[in-house]
């Protein structure tokens, strides 16, 4: 995880040790509030429509190169051969036993969205999020969370103790599992995508090499080609045309499954995150 102030205080005295920046979308949005990123320019990055990059995902100081999902997984073994299939089952203590794990926002977001959708919200209405609403559901599940994970390995590790039979998770956590044998799966039903992108940092020592770097990397072979070692999710739907079909189909952002998911709205979250997260801290005090 990048720590940000070393790198804002840096930037601020002009002497940013790095030149390229890879970080999530929404940091980009908070390093731009603190002028401390270049303003693109988009002739310099020829691979932006060339890769066919989706257009919410292009800003005048970052490019979004690929996601990360937040998702449900559960144990294939708990529920008598019975699939969870949507947010509505997560909460659904009596037809799906057993404890749950959801993150803490150490980990990530806070996962009011899941609630809503729990609570019967449409996907694409979800935003401007129902705070009190979210609450109210989420303290439904209160004495089923066993634990709240603040790491990308922990879901994992309480679904393989039995600890839990169902957990949030980022999404490419899972496969690592189900290669040693774990009988977990993951539904991507109402998945939370967060994208990830490159940017420059304001006054770059080596600006033109940033560019090439991130020209090169947006690509669609590049995106494949990353994708093929490492399980992230390309942001150019070209990518996913080069790939086997199963490693397609091992990525959340494959054609199939990306109209189960929903793009997290990074204005709503950078006004309302800290008074969330206040929130969320107080409540899981009970």
């Amino acid at each position: 995880n990048l720590d940000d102030a070393p790198l804002l205080a840096q930037i601020k005295q002009g002497r940013p040790q790095c030149d390229l920046i890879n970080n999530s979308m929404m940091s980009h949005t908070k390093y731009v509030a603190q002028d401390a990123l270049e303003t693109l320019d988009r002739d310099r990055l020829k691979s932006v429509k060339s890769a066919k990059i989706p257009d919410n995902q292009i800003t005048d100081h970052a490019v979004g190169s690929s996601f990360y999902g937040a998702c449900m997984a559960y144990r294939t073994d708990a529920f008598g051969g019975k699939k969870p299939e949507s947010w509505a089952d997560f909460w659904d203590t009596g037809a799906f036993q057993g404890g749950r794990s959801m993150c803490n926002p150490d980990g990530d977001l806070p996962e009011l969205e899941f609630a809503l959708l729990a609570d019967g919200v449409p996907m694409d209405k979800l935003y401007p999020l129902d705070v009190d609403r979210a609450f109210k559901v989420l303290t439904r599940l209160r004495g089923d969370i066993k634990k709240y994970w603040d790491s990308g390995p922990l879901p994992g590790v309480l679904l393989s103790r039995q600890e839990v039979t169902m957990s949030t998770v980022w999404d490419g956590r899972i496969a690592d599992l189900e290669k040693q044998g774990v009988p977990v799966e993951r539904q991507l039903n109402g998945m939370r995508r967060q994208f990830q992108g490159y940017a420059i940092a304001k006054g770059a020592a080596n600006a033109d090499a940033a560019y090439q770097l991130m020209d090169f990397s947006l690509r669609a072979e590049s995106q494949a080609a990353l994708a093929k070692a490492f399980p992230s999710n390309p942001s150019s739907p070209l990518a996913y045309a080069k790939l086997t079909e199963d490693e397609r189909n091992a990525l959340a952002g494959a054609p199939k499954y990306y109209d189960k998911g929903f793009d997290t709205d990074i204005d709503w979250w950078l006004k309302n995150e800290s008074a969330v997260t206040k929130r969320w801290l107080e409540w899981a005090r009970g």
